[in-house]
């Protein structure tokens, strides 16, 4: 089949975002990300954005690559990898022209995304508004409507309540009990026990909140304010394996946008 290389910009590379770019790569679009200088993703073993700090890592066999401009895009898409580079205000974005922008940061609010940024935008979860700040809006809140593609309106507002998960919602969160840098006693994958210490905020230390599988936590070394999410367990001890892979929800939503490209008539 022909190639029209098109040219796509993904701003985030966190674990939903990169369900999202991993599948638009599959499908053989040329995507380039863009992060922030320090990415705090907690699903490190499923988040693009890792290569920010470790220069390449890989999501279910795709490779992303780090690069300090534009200027090395078509060597990293002709490797077979997706580049990354670090901007937070979209500055490439009026360099590249891309075909279409995807907004999947998912801050809950529009860190400035526009719909003349590119003549297709795409903004995940809330925070936006489909017709005036984007053209369209998927929906990323778990239930009956994940997915959805909003043509008019806005996906359903942040309740701060995580997906019920073996019957456990906010329990499987845990966030910083203090401000400080976080060293972490315990690795993505690990087995804990509710009341476990897994990680040392400065001297404070933070417990797990359940018994299950450490299913992602923030990167060793980060600077952590009080209150921010760190960690995620899985209460499904036999699913320790999903730690290196997308998970339902962001493939379920990269489906979403995968068929608003098509629709729209941007072709891989």
């Amino acid at each position: 089949m022909k190639k029209q290389n098109t040219r796509l910009v993904v701003r985030g590379g966190g674990d939903l975002a990169s369900g999202v770019i991993h599948r638009l790569y599959r499908s053989g679009y040329h995507v380039l990300i863009l992060e922030g200088r320090k990415p705090s993703a907690i699903r490190r073993r499923v988040a693009f954005c890792e290569a920010v700090y470790d220069d390449e890592t890989a999501v279910e066999g795709v490779v992303s690559q780090l690069i300090s401009d534009m200027t090395r895009c078509e060597e990293v898409w002709k490797a077979g990898k997706i580049p990354i580079m670090t901007d937070e205000s979209g500055e490439a974005i009026k360099k590249m022209k891309p075909d279409a922008v995807i907004d999947a940061i998912l801050a809950k609010k529009n860190l400035g995304t526009t719909k003349d940024m590119a003549p297709l935008t795409i903004g995940l979860g809330p925070g936006f508004e489909a017709g005036k700040d984007v053209d369209y809006v998927v929906e990323t809140q778990r239930g009956h409507n994940l997915g959805r593609i909003i043509t008019k309106g806005s996906a359903a507002p942040n309740t701060g309540i995580p997906g019920i998960i073996a019957g456990y919602g906010k329990e499987r969160v845990i966030h910083s009990p203090a401000a400080g840098v976080i060293h972490n006693l315990s690795q993505i994958a690990d087995l804990v026990e509710k009341d476990q210490v897994i990680a040392m905020v400065g001297e404070t230390p933070v417990y797990a909140s359940l018994t299950g599988v450490l299913r992602g936590i923030i990167k060793e070394g980060y600077e952590v304010p009080k209150g921010m999410k760190i960690a995620d367990i899985d209460p499904r001890k036999e699913q320790k394996k999903n730690c290196d892979t997308i998970s339902d929800k962001a493939r379920c939503i990269a489906g979403s946008v995968l068929e608003i490209l098509l629709t729209e008539g941007v072709l891989p």
